[in-house]
Order: C-alpha cells, then structure tokens, then sequence
C-alpha cells in the first residue's frame, strides 16, 4: 500500500469475504488495499486504529423522501443527509415526492439537483416518478440518470402524484422495460382499501384494520401478473405483509425479475405495542402484529425480502395529529435505522455481516452500484461506519438531526453506536461533530 494516504485499522472489518482483523488502505477516495491488521503504514499516510469497533462500509438507504425543494419544512438536504451521515448511512437515494415539483420531469430532476448540490452531507441519487400521463417523460429522465421510477397503485397521500390504475401501470411499466428501466412500486389495492372499514380516530387497531394485508397481497399478485408478461424488472417498496410471502417466492421461481425490501419499524415495532393516538407510528402499509413480523424476519433470512432500507417520510409536527385517520402517514428513521436493526437482528441471532448485507451491499447492487459502494474491498469508494455494536443508548429526540424531530422510537434503548462515518476517506461525522457538506450527486451509469 506504498500509494495509500490513509490507513484505517480495526481488530473486526467487515468485508465480502467476512469479519476479521484487516488494514484498510484509501487513496484518493478509493480503497486500495484491505491488508493484514499489522501491515505497515507508509510514511506521510494518515492513520487510525478503532480498536474493537467494527469497521462496515457505509449504508446505502434506496428510499429516502428529503421533500426538497417545495416542502423544506418537512424535510431538507442539509438536514436529512446529516441524519444519514448520523447514522453511518453514506448514500441515499431520494424519492420523487414529496418535492415541489415531484421528479417527474427532466425540469423536475433538475430542480432536485439543483436543491442539494450544495447541501449533501452524503452521497444522494435520485428516482424518477411514474403518474398517469407522463409515460413520454420516463425514458428522458432515464437518460438524465434517474436510478428508475416509483409509482403507487393506491392514493400516495399528496395531490400531485397521482396512481396508476392497471392499464396505465402496464404502459408505464412496457416503457420501462423496453429500455431496461427499473419500477419501484407502492403496492396496495385501492379497491381493498376503499372496502375496508374505515372508522377513523385515535384507536390503532382501527388504522390498522383500514388497510388490510390483503390490499398488499392483491396488489403485488397483479404487480407480479403484469411483469412477468412483460419482461420487466420490478421492486416492491416497504412490504408489510408476511401473506405475501409464498407469492413473491413463487414469482421467482417463475424467473419474474422481482426484488423486494422492507423497514426497520416493520421489523422492530409491532401493532400490539403502538399507544392509541400516536400517530409517530402510522405509515403505509402499517406496522402489523408481531407473529407478522417473525415471518418478515424468516423472510430476510432465507432471501425472500432483499434488503432493508428506512422509507424516511417525515412532515411537520402539527400533521402528526392524535387521529389515525387524518394524520401524516411516515416515520423518521434515518439517523437510527442501523441500531434499530442491529438491536433486533443481534436478538434473533444474525450478525453485523448480515445487517450489512441487507442494508448496504444489497441496496447497493438494486441501484446498480454495487461496484461502487456498498463493501469493503479495493477500487470501491472509501466509504465507512465505525461502530460500537455493544454500547447502548437511549433515543433522545432532542439528539436527531431530522428537521422535525418526530419519531416512533423516542425513549427506546438500542444497540450499536455510530463512533464515525466517512465519505470517500474523509471523516464527515466525528463525536457529533459534522463536517462541511462534500456529498456528491450521484446519477445512474449508462
């Protein structure tokens, strides 16, 4: 490592090959070298021993809504790429809504950059939208990069972006594939939802009951349907639903090209201990029961589910009223996703290496940089977390770096404590201490 600027050591790296004791060699942002723990440090290299802590490459979260520009008060770059940075989360993919304008456009897209370029703590990419009507949009925004394309086969919740019904996801989704594109979908049935009860009010089991598992199940049977006649490539956003689980296994078998992801409050929080009237916990789909999540769990364990990434939807304070039915349906939970994860995996007997495989090295290949980010080995980016996976800490509301310091696990204690992130080879969260903002933006490769 005659070349290396900087050597960073660590008694546990995690690395594609496992964990061990290694010297990790960064020149130019890159990883060069990931050589023996007592390798010697050239002269004029920086260096760095973590000790015990655990050396893993930085997170890649492919489902972030940063709501900028357009509604800034919900959400920011500046903001919400520090609570990334944070939580040893060094890329992100942001959501093409809940901006002003959505990324639904060439215009859209250019706007979005525009927002961030000068205020990413971290690396942030960005998807295009799919809505009834702008299908001649999608392969220009393509081209300008986008990673693929979101769209919800339900009400998304914000007026200017709308769903698809079925004839216009199968045109959307026959342009998509005819270039090669990704569909990143929202999948519940409306015609579920609409027959589910709808009460209303502060009582959780009412929520919970308006949006039914089998509005998921219906919606990605016909999701899987649509792909597989197509030849398409399609990703299911945030499941919930463990009833689905036999079908997306079965699709597969068939050669669907289907990936799937879910969240950490699917797999650390369960219905039976949400408090009526707290509304920090709704989303959409909802948290269900706790048996529901044990098959989440068998689901990442066996390659069902891909990865987890944390679908960071926040708003303002004032939306998250006590009434289930009317309150803004989106938990914050960039800044805690690794501990909230690592907490609940280390319980049920998984290990750091597979936390980041579901968090970092798979979200990383869904994007298609996988071999840019997403491991410790050399020619990738020098992208790092070091972590303290036996310290605890208590979650403070006070402490987050979400603009709206809302969140559905105030008072929990985790696992894990995030020393250190690092972006490219250089320390951009230290202690609590941030650095200037020097996050690229990222496009998708030709």
């Amino acid at each position: 490592m005659s070349d290396a600027e900087l050597v960073l050591r660590s008694t546990r790296v995690i690395t594609p090959g496992g964990t061990r004791a290694a010297s990790v060699a960064v020149a130019a942002g890159k990883i060069t070298a990931v050589l023996p723990y007592d390798a010697e440090v050239p002269p004029g290299a920086r260096s760095e021993d973590f000790g015990d802590d655990v050396l893993l490459p930085g997170l890649v979260d492919t489902h972030v809504h940063v709501n900028d520009p357009g509604r800034t008060e919900w959400e920011g770059f500046w903001t919400a790429t520090r609570a990334a940075a944070a939580g040893g989360i060094t890329t992100l993919i942001d959501m093409p809504l809940n901006s002003l304008p959505p990324t639904t456009t060439v215009a859209g897209l250019r706007a979005k950059q525009d927002a961030a370029r000068a205020k990413a703590h971290v690396d942030v990419g960005f998807w295009g939208g799919a809505l009834p009507g702008n299908v001649e949009d999608l392969r220009p925004l393509h081209d300008a990069g986008v990673f693929g394309f979101k769209a919800f086969l339900s009400p998304s919740g914000v007026d200017e972006f709308p769903e698809l019904d079925q004839e216009q996801l199968a045109r959307s989704l026959a342009e998509i594939a005819g270039f090669g594109g990704l569909l990143i979908v929202h999948a519940e049935d409306p015609r579920h939802l609409a027959a589910a009860p709808q009460k209303g009010g502060r009582k959780y089991a009412d929520f919970l009951a308006s949006r039914p598992r089998d509005a998921e199940d219906t919606a990605i049977g016909n999701l899987v349907a649509q792909a597989g006649r197509l030849g398409a490539r399609v990703h299911v956003l945030h499941l919930s639903s463990s009833d689905a689980l036999p079908l997306i296994a079965a699709a597969r078998a068939d050669g669907v090209r289907l990936t799937v992801e879910t969240c950490p409050h699917y797999l650390t929080l369960t219905a039976e201990e949400v408090p009526d009237g707290a509304s920090e916990f709704k989303c959409c789909p909802p948290i269900r029961e706790a048996a529901n999540q044990d098959l989440l769990w068998r689901a990442l364990a066996d390659g069902t589910i891909d990865c987890v990434v944390t679908d960071h939807s926040p708003s303002t304070a004032d939306l998250k009223t006590d009434d289930f039915a009317t309150a803004w349906g989106g938990i914050s939970g960039l800044q805690l996703s690794l501990s909230a994860v690592w907490t609940e995996a280390r319980r049920r007997g998984h290990g750091l290496e597979d936390v980041v495989r579901w968090m970092s090295s798979r979200t990383a290949e869904l994007v298609g940089l996988g071999d840019r980010k997403g491991a410790i080995e050399a020619g990738r980016d020098a992208d790092f977390a070091v972590l303290a996976p036996d310290e605890t800490f208590t979650v403070d509301p006070a402490a987050l770096q979400h603009r709206n310091r809302v969140t559905a696990y105030a008072g929990r204690t985790l696992s894990g404590v995030v020393k250190s992130t690092w972006l490219r080879g250089e320390r951009i969260v230290a202690e609590g201490g941030f650095a200037e903002p020097t996050g690229q933006l990222l496009t998708r490769r030709p």
